[in-house]
Protein backbone atom coordinates (compact mmCIF):
# COMPACT_ATOMS: atom_id res chain seq x y z
CA UNK A 1 0.00 0.00 0.00
CA UNK A 2 1.16 3.21 -0.49
CA UNK A 3 0.43 6.77 1.20
CA UNK A 4 -1.30 8.55 -1.55
CA UNK A 5 -4.66 10.33 -1.86
CA UNK A 6 -5.94 7.82 -3.86
CA UNK A 7 -4.88 4.98 -2.00
CA UNK A 8 -4.29 5.93 1.58
CA UNK A 9 -3.04 3.82 3.87
CA UNK A 10 -4.30 2.79 7.54
CA UNK A 11 -2.57 2.96 10.80
CA UNK A 12 -4.49 -0.46 12.21
CA UNK A 13 -7.06 -3.09 10.97
CA UNK A 14 -8.54 -2.06 14.05
CA UNK A 15 -11.09 1.11 13.43
CA UNK A 16 -10.05 4.88 15.07
CA UNK A 17 -14.10 5.97 15.02
CA UNK A 18 -17.26 4.58 14.57
CA UNK A 19 -19.93 6.45 12.36
CA UNK A 20 -22.93 7.81 13.79
CA UNK A 21 -26.15 8.54 12.15
CA UNK A 22 -27.93 11.94 14.05
CA UNK A 23 -31.68 11.32 14.23
CA UNK A 24 -33.50 13.94 15.17
CA UNK A 25 -36.07 13.12 18.09
CA UNK A 26 -38.41 15.35 19.71
CA UNK A 27 -36.44 15.05 22.64
CA UNK A 28 -33.60 18.01 22.28
CA UNK A 29 -30.90 15.42 21.88
CA UNK A 30 -30.87 13.85 18.41
CA UNK A 31 -30.91 9.86 18.74
CA UNK A 32 -27.25 8.45 17.43
CA UNK A 33 -27.40 4.67 15.03
CA UNK A 34 -24.26 3.58 14.27
CA UNK A 35 -23.94 2.97 10.79
CA UNK A 36 -20.51 2.35 9.66
CA UNK A 37 -16.54 2.26 10.99
CA UNK A 38 -13.62 4.71 10.24
CA UNK A 39 -9.46 4.42 9.60
CA UNK A 40 -7.36 7.19 10.34
CA UNK A 41 -4.54 7.30 7.69
CA UNK A 42 -1.43 6.81 8.22
CA UNK A 43 -0.87 10.58 7.58
CA UNK A 44 -3.08 11.66 10.06
CA UNK A 45 -4.74 13.79 7.47
CA UNK A 46 -8.30 11.78 6.92
CA UNK A 47 -10.26 8.57 7.10
CA UNK A 48 -11.02 5.70 5.24
CA UNK A 49 -15.05 5.12 6.02
CA UNK A 50 -16.88 2.04 5.56
CA UNK A 51 -20.77 2.60 5.98
CA UNK A 52 -23.21 -0.10 6.60
CA UNK A 53 -26.17 1.98 5.53
CA UNK A 54 -26.19 5.47 4.13
CA UNK A 55 -28.61 8.16 5.69
CA UNK A 56 -30.51 9.96 3.50
CA UNK A 57 -31.48 12.79 5.82
CA UNK A 58 -29.71 14.41 9.30
CA UNK A 59 -26.11 14.32 9.90
CA UNK A 60 -23.31 12.11 10.14
CA UNK A 61 -20.63 11.98 13.06
CA UNK A 62 -17.21 10.03 14.14
CA UNK A 63 -16.38 9.36 17.47
CA UNK A 64 -13.54 7.94 18.85
CA UNK A 65 -13.60 4.36 19.46
CA UNK A 66 -13.25 4.19 23.44
CA UNK A 67 -13.76 1.01 25.51
CA UNK A 68 -16.68 2.22 27.41
CA UNK A 69 -20.35 1.25 25.87
CA UNK A 70 -21.62 3.22 23.24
Amino acid sequence: MTDSIDNPTTVSRMPSHYVYHAIKTKDPQPYYRRIGTAWAHRDGKGFNVQLESSPFDGRVSLRIVSENKE
